[in-house]
């Protein structure tokens, strides 16, 4: 009996270190095709750095390591990039389907966030019916310790206490002290079937605008801070025709 039970340790010992030694030969296994729902790549401390993922496990957002429910991306498929700290800093998410009424609910996204803050570069595609927008969005965005990503639903939660007429007072404050991110370039198709280029201020308003109409037609407009077109250069505009234009 002793005999026996000597020999069933050194197997079972035998059985450890085989299977060890599997693991480790298995460390660079390689495959034709694997088939998941999601995968996380994670650093030797379990620090994850990209979840790819389907739509039925899509992961929450990230900071510092820890994950925070965001039911709204349930509706998306794609991947997350986090940065070294586990937090996240971009990502590429899509969806496209046809509901039985005919409704089209379809759209990618591959942004790039400012460190531990909003994203600061946007590829956008967005499809319907009505409409199918494709542009390059670029924002400025504050600084995380001016501004962090938990201190927006404050922002929002003290607004929705103000009276209809302060509320706008209040954003217009935050955003001049430099607490909002601003959207400064963006490039893309408009909804008549044209294109533009639009650059704004600091405060995220128009200031200038190169426009390409479905006709073909171009024209360069200026604004002032109120949106008013102020000047427009035209490209079958006189020079004495552009020189009397307002502005």
């Amino acid at each position: 009996m002793a005999q026996l039970k000597t020999f069933l340790a050194g197997a079972g010992a035998m059985a450890a270190v085989l299977l060890l030694t599997g693991a480790r030969e298995h460390r660079h296994a390689e495959f034709d095709e694997i088939t998941a729902g999601r995968i996380n790549i994670v650093e030797p401390d379990g620090t994850k750095r990209m979840v790819i993922s389907n739509r039925a496990q899509f992961p929450g957002g990230f900071m510092e390591g820890k994950e925070s429910a965001r039911p709204d991306r349930r509706t998306f498929a794609g991947m997350l990039f986090m940065n070294e700290e586990g937090t996240e800093n971009g990502g590429l998410i899509q969806k496209g389907s046809l509901a039985a009424d005919g409704k089209i609910d379809s759209g990618l996204s591959l942004t790039f966030d400012r460190f531990r803050q909003d994203q600061a570069l946007q590829l956008l595609n967005t499809d319907s019916a009505q409409h199918q927008q494709t542009g390059i969005s670029i924002n400025d965005v504050p600084y995380f310790r001016r501004t962090a990503m938990t201190d927006y639903p404050g922002f929002r939660e003290d607004a929705t206490k103000l009276a209809p007429t302060e509320r706008r007072a209040y954003w217009q404050k935050l955003n001049e002290d430099g607490r909002l991110p601003n959207n400064r370039i963006w490039l893309g198709n408009t909804r008549d079937k044209g294109a533009s280029l639009q650059l704004k201020d600091g405060q995220g308003r128009v200031r200038l605008m190169l426009l390409v109409g479905a006709d073909g037609k171009a024209e360069i407009q200026m604004l002032d801070e109120n949106g008013k077109v102020t000047k427009t250069i035209a490209a079958d505009a006189t020079p004495a025709q552009t020189a009397a234009s307002p502005g």
